[in-house]
């Protein structure tokens, strides 16, 4: 197997063992080395998202770890940066508590039996987007002199609100196909009876 059709897989992993990195930079007050090993992960998710696709080098497990790898990105970071006090605490729980929440309805419905899919929803890409934005700026204002009071003021309503949005759409979401799943399961039973 040629190396370019494993190289997006490893770039992504790459990106997954950089997080401790990153996270430990950040605890350490080292700003600068930390905003730029973020930087160049950040980076790496398009690289392998490029690579992957020029290359027709896409894979399932890619389909599964990249995500992946972002949200134990974003997630580790707005750990490390509530600790730090450059996010509020409610904002990093809230976050955190969403994320699990879908983790936790897959693992439920899996576990009940059921297979579904979750597809990122639209608003879900705009958090997500939004989220990032957040962490790029808190970053930089602790990696640099930069002290605009407009970065928290604008970009910590806008996190909740698209966090609260994407996980009220989220659960709705769920109900609807685990409605759908019992009702299946009770037309199979009343038709066998």
């Amino acid at each position: 197997m040629p190396i370019i059709k494993i190289l997006p897989n490893l770039i992504t992993i790459a990106r997954i063992i950089s997080v401790p990195f990153i996270i430990s930079l950040l605890l350490d007050e080292e700003f600068v080395l930390a905003f730029w090993l973020f930087m160049v992960a950040g980076a790496s998710d398009g690289v392998d998202g490029y690579l992957a696709k020029h290359f027709d080098a896409r894979t399932r497990l890619g389909a599964y770890m990249d995500p992946l790898a972002d949200k134990v990105m974003l997630t580790a970071l707005f750990v490390a940066l509530g600790v730090q006090g450059a996010l509020p605490t409610w904002l990093v729980v809230l976050a955190v508590s969403r994320d699990l929440t879908i983790v936790g309805s897959v693992l439920l419905t899996n576990a009940m039996g059921y297979e579904i899919e979750i597809r990122p929803q639209f608003m879900s890409k705009i958090n997500t987007l939004v989220q990032i934005t957040l962490v790029v700026l808190v970053l930089a204002t602790l990696a640099f002199p930069i002290d605009d009071p407009r970065i928290l003021a604008y970009g910590v309503p806008a996190v909740a609100a698209t966090t609260i949005l994407s996980w009220l759409g989220y659960l709705w979401s769920w109900v609807l196909i685990l409605g759908g799943f019992e009702d299946g399961e009770s037309d199979d039973k009343d038709e066998g009876s």
